[in-house]
């Protein structure tokens, strides 16, 4: 089992207060110091649009050398420039199934997201960077609606021939239900092994926990989750939290599923993120008072 937490991309990148480097770098090291293997730390892309991210070249040089794999956001060409000129070892690509979001998101159609995307891997590839894919709005687009499965396979299979490690579907505003999950994950299978693909859910209607353990009895072993809850899509209109790292421990604990996270450590965590954001944060641990030690074994 891998939960990649994105905390400092993912969560911050809709917030409006900017959060200190030094205080992103410190909190990233007390994710690998609570067994967080895979940590998600920020995108390369237009600081004007988004500038809670303008700092990720730093964040990814504050954190190198500790035990747990950086992943940095890249969305075109200059992004992947910007990757290996920050020794990004691992990137993410990302484009959108749908025609609408693809325009709200990068500013480009999705053919377009595909051809740019292209170069990028090119780029990151011939300067040995890990490379991942991320479907955006694989279920639910809050411009198109529902995204036709055709499309995430279209886009899947050209992840496959630009050379990506790992597929991503992502629920980017957390609209999917668990027959949604089956049905994509299903259709992407034929493209990618169920072991090279991930999830990145959303909990707007709150059935993320629903949709992950749906993945997980598919065979997927790949998730994304932020502390608390946090975060949210700036380009995509009614979209909420991620999925809560905390409950998504806490379901897969309480299933006898090992995370390698220390449970003991999460609810710290979580508590220094609100602090760092300035607010309450919406998982449903965080409203509960104490979780004993044999509920959350």
């Amino acid at each position: 089992m891998l939960i990649t937490e994105v905390s400092l991309r993912d969560g911050l990148q809709i917030e409006p207060v900017v959060v200190p480097t030094a205080d992103k770098v410190r909190f990233g090291e007390m994710l690998v110091d609570a067994g967080f293997r895979h940590l998600e730390v920020g995108s390369f892309v237009n600081p004007e649009r988004v500038p809670t991210m303008a700092d990720t070249a730093e964040v990814v040089a504050g954190l190198a050398g500790r035990s747990a794999t950086l992943h940095t956001l890249v969305l075109n060409e200059r992004g992947a420039h910007r990757a290996v000129e920050a020794g990004a070892t691992h990137a993410r690509l990302v484009m959108s199934a749908s025609e609408g979001h693809s325009r709200s998101n990068s500013g480009v159609s999705t053919e377009e997201a595909m051809q740019r995307l292209a170069r990028a891997a090119e780029v990151l590839h011939d300067a040995g960077i890990r490379t991942e894919g991320c479907i955006a709005t694989a279920f639910v687009c809050p411009f198109d609606g529902d995204t036709p499965v055709e499309r995430v396979v279209r886009v899947a299979r050209h992840y496959e021939r630009i050379g990506v490690d790992v597929l991503h579907l992502a629920d980017t505003i957390g609209a999917a239900s668990p027959s949604d999950i089956t049905r994509a994950v299903t259709a992407v299978r034929d493209v990618f092994p169920v072991e090279r693909i991930g999830l990145h859910l959303h909990s707007t209607y709150g059935m993320a926990d629903a949709n992950a353990w749906e993945a997980y009895r598919l065979g997927v072993r790949r998730f994304d989750a932020a502390l608390g809850g946090l975060g949210g899509c700036p380009f995509a209109p009614g979209a909420t939290g991620n999925i809560a790292a905390d409950d998504l421990i806490h379901l897969f604990h309480r299933e006898g599923v090992d995370t390698g996270i220390d449970v003991s450590k999460v609810g710290e965590l979580r508590e220094h993120l609100a602090g760092l954001v300035g607010h309450p944060l919406p998982s449903a641990l965080a409203k509960v008072p104490a979780v004993p030690a044999e509920v959350r074994r």
